[in-house]
């Protein structure tokens, strides 16, 4: 295995892949595709168009061997790369993961007591309605207003700080929905129940990875556009 922080342009893409399964997660809401054979990063990311630091920058946050990103590199992101990440990551959780997980769950509390489903299944519910009306925002109003930065026009009556204030942190519910099943479920621990707790903390985890490349790459880099274009200063147009 190739040490997380040893994945470079040379490396091949494939061993990526197999190391590491939170970024088949990105691979595919960048839009990329299998059948990768022995080609290295750079390889891959020129043939599918992907801009390859951009792809670099984002497999070491979530392999968290960044740390602190650096100002230059938010500054060389292609947010338009970013912008389609984040949006292929809503259909991916609006669309197919919640809804999975919610016939998951009907099938596995068919055996527990009619409160027990009933307040869980409420839950779940008002969680899903929260996480439709966060990604709905972005997709309604923050990602328009950042194609409006691209191509130099800033908005008049917004700027990223107001969605930095109202952002908030999707996931928590999903881990407290965890616990709820963990504390009150009193029916036979089985498969079923084993099955749907882990996919219960796996989303989690995937939304947590999610808004953490919102807070920490995503508004940072739309910051420092707002900055050049109020200064007047030439836009990079990857950008």
């Amino acid at each position: 295995m190739i040490p997380k922080s040893h994945y470079t342009p040379a490396s091949k893409m494939a061993d990526l892949l197999s190391d590491h399964f939170n970024i088949f997660l990105l691979f595919f809401n960048l839009g990329m595709h299998l059948g990768i054979a022995e080609k290295t990063v750079e390889e891959v990311c020129k043939e599918q168009h992907i801009d390859l630091d951009s792809f670099l920058s984002l497999v070491r946050f979530i392999l968290e061997e960044d740390g602190r990103t650096s100002p230059a590199s938010i500054a060389s992101l292609d947010l338009s790369l970013i912008i389609r990440f984040l949006r292929n990551s809503h259909t991916y959780f609006l669309d197919y993961r919640l809804p999975q997980i919610g016939a998951k769950m009907d099938e596995t509390l068919k055996g527990a007591s009619r409160e027990v489903k009933v307040v869980i299944r409420r839950f779940f519910d008002e969680y899903s309605e929260e996480v439709h009306r966060h990604m709905d925002y972005e997709n309604d109003i923050v990602f328009p207003y950042v194609s409006g930065l691209l191509e130099g026009n800033p908005g008049k009556n917004y700027s990223i700080s107001i969605f930095e204030k109202k952002h908030d942190q999707v996931e928590m519910k999903m881990l407290e929905l965890k616990k709820i099943l963990i504390k009150y479920y009193t029916g036979d621990f089985n498969p079923d129940l084993s099955n749907l707790l882990h996919e219960l903390y796996a989303c989690g985890q995937e939304l947590r990875t999610h808004n953490d490349i919102e807070d920490r790459l995503f508004i940072p880099a739309i910051q420092h556009l707002e900055k050049e274009l109020l200064s007047g200063t030439p836009q990079d147009t990857r950008l």
